[in-house]
């Protein structure tokens, strides 16, 4: 059996049931990042433009190297720049997600743009990383890359909840991600990322995911005690921001610094 043309370890991952897990990068900017994101044993890297002022030829230098190491390189694109998306696409990343996702018809939109035909209408380009460069036909390098590249639509606030299963219906749109903070905020209980509210709102995606065959996602769930994530999870979700490099440096520096005082207070 011939071996894929080009693989996505983060949708290979979901596919098999697993758990997928992104790396949330806000301040990281040279390629160690993402042999580190390897070793630590995450599934992707999620690039945020819409929150960071990141460099996209940061991000696209970054995607190739993920892609060699074996882990998925997301970018999430400032609300509707859709030109940013191609332009991250065509440099490295295997992953859109497009924020602020409140109808069918924004979804839509997103696979217009992200996809090729039949999918949706992305432009053509020519010569792409993910594919090593190889000059391949046409409709087989962008088969191979419609079928590699996962486009993730967000769920942040009370209209896109209330259109979440006709979102989830969309050809093309593969993950559903709830947005805890904004959606939480959206819903009168900012901050509160367990309040009835919100977890009956993540059931409520989950749900709509179920029916399309489409994984549901959860983040902003990374600061804080751990039992927010193992909630969701229970509740079904399979794709999670689980943490920034921040996050982790913090935790790894207050733990260190923490044992290294008791030392001192036994000296």
């Amino acid at each position: 059996m011939n071996s894929p043309m080009l693989v996505n370890p983060l949708a290979e991952r979901l596919k098999d049931g697993g758990l997928g897990l992104a790396l949330m990068i806000r301040h990281a900017r040279t390629v160690d990042i993402a042999l580190a994101a390897r070793t630590c044993g995450f599934d992707a890297l999620y690039f945020d433009l819409q929150h960071t002022p990141t460099p996209e030829e940061v991000v696209a230098q970054i995607s190739v190297a993920a892609i060699g190491a074996g882990v998925t390189p997301l970018v999430r694109v400032p609300d509707c720049d859709y030109a940013a998306a191609l332009r991250m696409l065509d440099s490295g990343a295997l992953g859109i997600v497009m924020p602020d996702v409140s109808s069918a018809e924004d979804a839509r939109h997103a696979v217009s743009h992200c996809k090729f035909a039949p999918l949706g209408n992305r432009g053509a380009y020519g010569s792409w990383p993910q594919l090593g460069y190889r000059a391949l036909p046409a409709l087989e390098a962008r088969q191979a890359l419609n079928d590699a590249t996962l486009l993730i639509v967000m769920i942040e606030n009370q209209a896109a909840l209330e259109n979440v299963e006709a979102i989830a219906a969309v050809p093309g749109v593969d993950i559903v991600h709830v947005g805890s903070n904004d959606l939480a905020t959206d819903l009168g209980v900012a901050g509160e990322l367990t309040h009835p509210k919100v977890l009956a709102a993540i059931e409520r995606v989950i749900a709509a995911c179920r029916k399309d065959g489409k994984v549901p996602g959860v983040g902003g769930l990374t600061g804080g005690d751990s039992r927010r994530i193992e909630q969701v999870v229970r509740l079904g979700a399979r794709f999670l921001t689980a943490a920034t490099e921040w996050n982790l440096m913090l935790s790894a520096g207050q733990e260190r610094v923490k044992a290294l005082r008791a030392l001192e207070q036994k000296a």
